[in-house]
């Protein structure tokens, strides 16, 4: 019979219509379910509804990890459900795509975990100054693969999340506004000159420095007694990291005019012997050509930074 074949997916469809409708079920339920979950963690990602213990920035990376579980499990059920689920053919094709799947993704697996394990430990945030490595930016964007930073020479890094896991971490803004950065700096010094008078030229300099944190004060340590020269730590506070390295240089152009206004030098790496006078520039050369007649500098900030 020429309608033979018609019949016979007919009577296929007919006889699969319980199953399609056990799928369509399970579909209406899943929705169901997506819907409930998203609503749920809006409201959590709002402030409406608070759970003890569970950060409000955990609730977007949350919300898709549930989600992924949500239509994984409704898949799992659908999967006896769907005709033609036990047949050879049917088996063998879900093999190759699981196949082509594992080969495929390990990289991309890395990353997306170690994406959502960085969001859960808040390691830092976007806007934070960190180091990672040898790289060291403002955050500008956290993704579930990458994290993007900008340099302070406006250069971006593209980080895989995978590297930032298996790394150690500096955060610079974290404690910064509350206890304040420490900025650290070495100078050696001959044993001639009295480390009080050192000490006190130091912190004199750092009283110069605009942008830093007079509470709590500088201080500062006695690092070692050298071959030839006592070296001295300045430790400073700010509350800025943004601007570390302008206060950084405004610190050490401090330094060296303190030093100079009291002819101590500051001793070179090769040490051979003591000069007939100090290596020091005069106080009336300060400002030789091409320097500005200006005696202070201001500091530019990051873009951003107040």
């Amino acid at each position: 019979m020429a309608l033979a074949p018609v019949f016979a997916v007919l009577g296929a469809v007919l006889g699969a219509t319980p199953k399609l409708l056990v799928i369509l079920l399970i579909a209406a339920g899943t929705r169901y379910l997506l819907k409930l979950a998203r609503y749920a963690f809006s409201a959590i990602k709002q402030g409406s509804l608070k759970i003890s213990g569970f950060d409000p920035e955990w609730s977007d990376p949350t919300h898709n990890i549930v989600r992924v579980l949500i239509i994984a499990f409704a898949v799992v059920v659908s999967y006896p459900y769907i005709p033609g689920s036990e047949s050879a053919a049917f088996k063998g094709i879900t093999i190759f795509i699981g196949v082509l799947f594992s080969l495929g993704s390990s990289s991309l697996l890395a990353n997306l975990i170690a994406g959502y394990t960085m969001t859960y430990r808040r390691a830092f945030h976007i806007g934070d100054r960190i180091q990672v490595g040898d790289l060291m930016g403002d955050v500008t964007k956290v993704g579930l693969m990458v994290t993007n930073l900008r340099s302070v020479k406006n250069e971006e890094f593209v980080v895989p999340n995978s590297l930032i896991l298996n790394a150690n971490v500096i955060n610079y803004t974290a404690l910064a506004r509350e206890q304040g950065l420490i900025l650290h700096t070495t100078v050696g010094i001959g044993y001639e000159t009295p480390w009080r008078q050192v000490e006190a030229m130091l912190l004199t300099a750092a009283e110069r420095t605009p942008g830093l944190l007079r509470e709590p004060p500088p201080f500062i340590l006695q690092k070692s007694l050298g071959d030839y020269a006592v070296n001295y730590e300045l430790n400073v506070y700010s509350d800025k990291p943004g601007a570390m390295y302008q206060l950084y240089t405004q610190l050490h152009r401090n330094i060296l005019d303190v030093f100079n206004e009291h002819s101590v030098q500051i001793m070179t790496p090769s040490y051979v012997a003591d000069p007939a006078e100090p290596k020091v520039v005069p106080k009336d050369q300060w400002f030789a050509a091409p320097a500005p007649s200006s005696n202070r500098v201001q500091i530019v900030h990051p873009q951003g930074e107040k």
